[in-house]
C-alpha cells in the first residue's frame, strides 16, 4: 500500500483526469490511498494573452513541476498535448495513459443549427488555426482562452460561432451532447499526445505504484508524435501537428508544420514500433525539407 499526493491544476477537467490515473493506480495497488493537491498554474491566471505572447505550453506545468522537485506531491498528471517537449531537469515521464479519442470536435452555441458567418470559430492553437481556415474559407477564427467550462460560458454569451476542442476533454467532462460536428483526423490533424494522459514523476523515484499504469501502444505513438514536434523545435506559437497510429508492430505516424509560403506542409512515414522516436526525428526531417512522405 502507498500513501501519495498527485498533483493537479484546478479546472474540473485536469482534477478529473487526475482521477482517472489515481484509480488506474488503485486498481493495480489495492490500498493505496492518494491526496490531491491542485494548484492554479500561471497559464491559467493569464488569460487575456495567447500563449506564445506569455512564455508558451510550459506555463502551465511550472507550478507542478516546482511543487514535485520540492516533495509537495509525488506525481502530476498532465494532458499530454500541454506537456512541453522538454521536461524540467529533475524530472521525468513516468506513464502514458491509454489514449481516448484523439480527435478535435466542432461546439455550436446552445440552441445553435449552424455557423453564425459574423463571428469567429474559436481555438486555441495554431494548428488548429491554420487548418480551420481550409475547411471553413471565409469563416473568421480567433483565439479564445480559458479552460473548457469557461470557453463554453465565453461561446453561449455569443462571443463565437463555434468552438474547437479535443474530443478527449469534452468526453471526459460527459459534455458529448454538446458535440455538433466530429473532425476525422485527415480534416484537423491532432496535436501530438492529444488524447493521451501524461504522469511526471521525479528522476530519482523509480515510482513502483506506476507499473503496469502506462499503456505500451499509446506509449509508442505518444514517443513518436513527440518527437517529431521536439526535432522540428515545434512549441504552441507553432502549427505543428503529428498523429501516430498502430497496427500490430507498425507505427505509421503523420505529421504537419507550416512550409516558407505559410501553408502547411504534410507527410508519413511508417516503421517499427521499437523505432518510434527515430521515426518522429525523421519525418520531421524530411516535412522541414518541405517533401511530403508516403507511408512504406
Amino acid at each position: 500500500m502507498y500513501e501519495l499526493r498527485a498533483g493537479s491544476r484546478e479546472s474540473r477537467l485536469a482534477v478529473v483526469q487526475t482521477e482517472l490515473i489515481g484509480e488506474a493506480i488503485r486498481a493495480l495497488h489495492p490500498g493505496t490511498r492518494i491526496g490531491l493537491v491542485t494548484m492554479k498554474t500561471t497559464g491559467d491566471k493569464i488569460l487575456d494573452r495567447t500563449l506564445d505572447k506569455v512564455g508558451g505550453k510550459g506555463l502551465f506545468v511550472k507550478e507542478l513541476d516546482a511543487a514535485l522537485l520540492d516533495g509537495r506531491i509525488d506525481f502530476a498528471v498532465h494532458s499530454c498535448k500541454d506537456l512541453p517537449m522538454e521536461l524540467s531537469p529533475g524530472l521525468r515521464l513516468g506513464a502514458f495513459s491509454r489514449r481516448e479519442d484523439p480527435r478535435d470536435v466542432l461546439i455550436l452555441p446552445e440552441g445553435a443549427e449552424e455557423l453564425d458567418p459574423s463571428k469567429p470559430i474559436g481555438c486555441a492553437s495554431a494548428r488548429r488555426a491554420l487548418q480551420l481556415k481550409a475547411l471553413f474559407p471565409g469563416q473568421p477564427v480567433a483565439p479564445v482562452r480559458g479552460n473548457v467550462l469557461t470557453r463554453l460560458q465565453k461561446l453561449d454569451r455569443g462571443e463565437y460561432a463555434a468552438l474547437v476542442l479535443a474530443a478527449a476533454g469534452v468526453k471526459r467532462l460527459g459534455l458529448e451532447g454538446r458535440i455538433a460536428r466530429w473532425f476525422s483526423t485527415e480534416e484537423l490533424l491532432p496535436a501530438a499526445g492529444q488524447g493521451i494522459l501524461a504522469v511526471t514523476v521525479r528522476a530519482e523515484d523509480p515510482a513502483p505504484w506506476l507499473e503496469g499504469v502506462g499503456d505500451p501502444d499509446s506509449t509508442a505513438c505518444a514517443l513518436a508524435e513527440r518527437a517529431f514536434v521536439r526535432e522540428l523545435d515545434g512549441g504552441c506559437s507553432s502549427p505543428v501537428a503529428a498523429f501516430a497510429v498502430l497496427e500490430g508492430e507498425r507505427l505509421t505516424l503523420r505529421g504537419m508544420d507550416i512550409g516558407a509560403d505559410g501553408a502547411p506542409v504534410f507527410g508519413s512515414l511508417s516503421g517499427r514500433r521499437e523505432d518510434a522516436e527515430a521515426l518522429g526525428e525523421a519525418l520531421a526531417h524530411r516535412v522541414r525539407e518541405g517533401s511530403v512522405c508516403t507511408a512504406k
